[in-house]
């Protein structure tokens, strides 16, 4: 190849290549006649040579200024000059052409004079100049690296910045192929993308490729690779150009960037000190090292903050992320678990106590650290490890673990801005731990509270056998205000209650361990479920003048409802409470039709109780609307979601317990978004043969007869121990009714696992426990009452109160036992 792309020089083009700037040329004789006219100049001006030829020279001037110059230099060759300079010629249809022109004088072999006219389109000349000046001034003042290859992809020019980029004189490279041996770059990948250009012809703008820079310790660059096409007019591919443009600075400011981004948005969202340690390490491998592991403190892990540290032997640290996981994982490492041994009082070791990031920049650093302790050398440096960091997780004054970052494939070894950089990420993922940890820290205080407040999972009455459930909201991530409770009340009696207070949290819990005590409290009146939430929402609306002093808003729903196995009879009201779930021993199950009233706190309406009936062996399910609510916002849906799975699961024979599980697993693995609590309780009755009733009037006689009719049901059940106390009991009890209430007076004995004695009369006045004086006649048989059974107490009644008893089958309680 010759011309321009020859190193170092140019010349006149080959096959019609326009490589000369005066192309047209003609021959005029001393006197000005044109003599010989090329076809270039045709082509230039229009005029064909049989035109010209023999014609004034001068005729092709168009102003009179040019003519006139000339003819006064016709006829004086001899002392003429060379002449450069454009003049404007007339072409052949009349406009006018800017002409650069060569004029040089000349002598024939005859002695002739005359002058060699070369001429050239100026604008082109023009034009041209330019370019070559910019040619030349970018191929000798532009800074990045420039080459130009020819056909085959050898070198045939190069700037001074690609010679010194390539480590190499130009002239030691023209003629060679670029290869491994010729390219601070990648040779492959040159090869391929100049092969690419020089096929297709279209240019690769900016292409970041890794390199190398010819010297210095930081021989790890990036270069931003452009290359095109050079074709000549016929579009016959030349050659191609190439070009660097240095990025390094510019690429790893980006690759920082783009670390901290991904570290700011994969760390620390899910407050879980284990997932936020492995996530800090799977954000620095690959990007920032090739192996790297997060150890935190144990006391760190379980929520606790870590001691003060007097020596790095006090860490206790646990390696819990590492990366990259699993059989990628380096051979003879510690990982994820291990507890390494005590770490001896290491200077580098008590810099990063100290809160500082330590820098090993190479092998001989990485030696001198573990001088005097090689045995430990294998527990922190990875085979082929040659550079690394470490930096401490340093929250709040307090050390709560280390990150160690290795260099072991890659051979650029870590630098400043690397120290820096991993310091940064220690410190966004310092205060990612240290969030989880406080969370956990508060979380385990809520669940504690959480499991105080709610009853016992399991009971077991005479009246039904319960299992409870409660599965806080984002799978355990956020406790709130769902509970369930089994209250036993006398004569045999349960109530099955379920809340639900709005919001969640601890104030949440807190408001709900008022209401779960207000009610336990209420249910000690034996007030009747409807009476029981209007009392209930009373406290509500207490709350709710509390809460603006406290920034919260008090809202609760609530089921409450009593089963008496003696009747077989459920009594319940809601207030803004979704209705219970019943599966009856036939295996069909339904949803209880009520009237909810308002959740508490609302007012102003009252609320309704329903009454149906129970057969023993029904389950009854109560439960709080996380049960039925999911992302459909159904909860017609929810509630048939549920009835059909009560019917899968809960059916005849099987276990509560297990049935309960299932049905909590089947609602789905991802986090439920609200509390759940369940309730299961399948009902039990009383033996009729257990129970008997009698009737009184208001008369003194009716005393004895009360005491005659219980002895015998007693010795008709084989309870002769307990008459005597029980006669008593029935005396005090019945005498008091006929004094103070009047008649009808009712009594009714109940046998289970202990014995129930209860008198009702129409008064509703309840009887009140007193010490009588040593001057009294009267007031001293609740007293004796009190002393001869486990617990009394009144309850009203529509028609009245009844008076109860509770005594062990045993009997236990005398007279010798009485005070004096």
């Amino acid at each position: 190849m010759s011309g321009p792309l020859n190193a170092r020089g140019s010349g006149a083009g080959e096959e019609g290549l326009p490589l000369e700037p005066y192309p047209a040329t003609a021959w005029v004789d001393r006197v000005g006649t044109v003599q010989l006219w090329s076809a270039e100049a045709e082509a230039l001006l229009g005029h064909t040579a049989k035109e010209v030829c023999g014609t004034p020279a001068v005729e092709l001037l168009t102003t009179r200024g040019d003519r006139e110059a000339a003819l006064a230099g016709r006829g004086r060759p001899e002392v003429g000059q060379s002449w450069d300079g454009i003049l404007a010629l007339r072409h052949r249809d009349g406009h006018e052409v800017r002409v650069a022109l060569r004029v040089r004088p000349l002598t024939d072999r005859e002695g002739r004079a005359g002058w060699s006219v070369s001429a050239g389109d100026a604008r082109r000349i023009e034009r041209e100049d330019v370019d070559r000046a910019m040619l030349r001034a970018l191929f000798q003042q532009y800074p990045a690296p420039i080459a130009i290859m020819d056909d085959e992809l050898r070198y045939r020019l190069l700037n001074g910045a690609a010679e010194r980029a390539l480590s190499h004189p130009g002239n030691e490279l023209i003629g060679r192929h670029i290869g491994a041996d010729t390219s601070h770059v990648d040779s492959g990948t040159i090869d391929r993308v100049l092969r690419q250009v020089r096929e297709t012809g279209e240019p690769v703008l900016g292409l970041p490729v890794r390199g190398s820079a010819p010297s210095g310790p930081d021989r790890d660059r990036m270069w931003s690779l452009s290359a095109f096409r050079l074709t000549g007019p016929t579009d016959r591919p030349l050659g191609t150009c190439q070009t660097y443009v240095d990025i390094t600075d510019g690429y790893r400011a980006e690759r920082r960037l783009e670390l901290l981004t991904k570290a700011g948005a994969g760390m620390g969202a899910t407050l879980d000190v284990a997932r936020t340690a492995q996530e800090l390490a799977d954000v620095l491998v690959p990007a920032l090292g090739d192996v790297a592991w997060v150890a935190l403190s144990e006391d760190v892990l379980e929520g606790d903050e870590p001691p003060k540290m007097l020596g790095p032997g006090q860490w206790n640290l646990r390696r819990i992320g590492v990366a990259p996981p699993g059989d990628d994982w380096p051979t003879g490492l510690p990982a994820v678990g291990a507890v390494p041994p005590t770490l001896p009082n290491h200077p580098l070791l008590r810099r990063i106590g100290q809160g500082e990031t330590v820098l090993l920049p190479d092998r001989d650093s990485v030696i001198a650290a573990a001088e005097g302790h090689s045995e430990l050398a294998p527990l922190f440096v990875p085979e082929h490890g040659h550079s690394a960091i470490a930096a401490p997780l340093f929250a709040r004054g307090l050390v709560l673990g280390t990150v160690v970052v290795w260099r072991t494939r890659r051979p650029g070894p870590f630098g400043q801005e690397d120290a820096d950089l991993l310091t940064e990420i220690a410190s966004w993922a310092a205060l990612g731990v240290d969030n989880a940890r406080r969370y956990m820290r508060e979380h385990r205080a809520a669940v504690a509270l959480q499991q105080r407040l709610l009853p016992a999972a399991t009971t077991d009455t005479p009246a039904a056998e319960t299992v409870g459930f409660y599965v806080p909201a984002g799978g355990g991530a956020e406790i709130g205000g769902d509970w369930y409770d089994v209250i036993a009340l006398p004569s045999f009696r349960v109530a099955l209650v379920a809340g639900d207070v709005t919001g969640h949290g601890l104030p949440a819990t807190a408001t709900m361990g008022r209401l779960r005590t207000a009610v336990d409290t209420l249910a000690d009146l034996e007030l009747d479920p409807d009476e029981l939430l209007t009392h209930l929402d009373d406290l509500v609306h207490q709350l709710q003048a509390e809460a603006p002093h406290q920034g919260d808003t008090v809202g609760a729903s609530c089921l409450y409802a009593v089963y008496d196995p003696i009747t077989c009879q459920c009594t319940l009201a809601s207030a803004g409470h979704p209705p219970p779930v019943v599966i009856r021993p036939d295996g069909t199950v339904e949803s209880v039709e009520i009237s909810p009233g308002p959740m508490l706190g609302v007012g102003g309406l009252p609320f309704e109780a329903t009454t149906f009936g129970l057969e023993p062996g029904s389950i009854v399910a109560v439960y709080t609307k996380g049960v039925i609510y999911r992302d459909d916002h159904d909860p017609d849906a929810g509630l048939r979601r549920l009835t059909d799975r009560l019917a899968r699961f809960a059916g005849p024979g099987r276990g509560l317990d297990g049935a309960g599980h299932e049905l909590l697993r089947s609602l789905g693995d991802a986090p439920a978004r609200d509390d759940m609590a369940l309730l299961l309780a399948r009902t039990r009755a009383i033996d009729p043969g257990s129970t008997a009733t009698w009737e009184f009037p208001a008369d003194a006689s009716v005393v004895a007869a009360a005491r005659k009719a219980a002895a015998g049901q007693l010795t008709a059940w084989g309870l002769d121990e307990v008459s005597f106390t029980t006669e008593l009991v029935v005396s005090e009890l019945v005498t008091n009714a006929v004094r103070y209430a009047g008649g009808p007076i009712g009594m009714r004995l109940i046998r289970e696992n202990v014995l129930v004695c209860e008198v009702n009369d129409p008064s509703n006045t309840q009887p009140r426990l007193r010490r009588a004086r040593w001057s009294d006649e009267g007031g001293r048989g609740l007293f004796l009452i009190a002393q001869l059974t486990t617990r009394w107490g009144s309850r009203y009644t529509r028609s009245g109160k009844t008076i109860w008893t509770e005594q062990p089958l045993a009997a236990d309680l005398g007279l010798l036992d009485l005070p004096p």
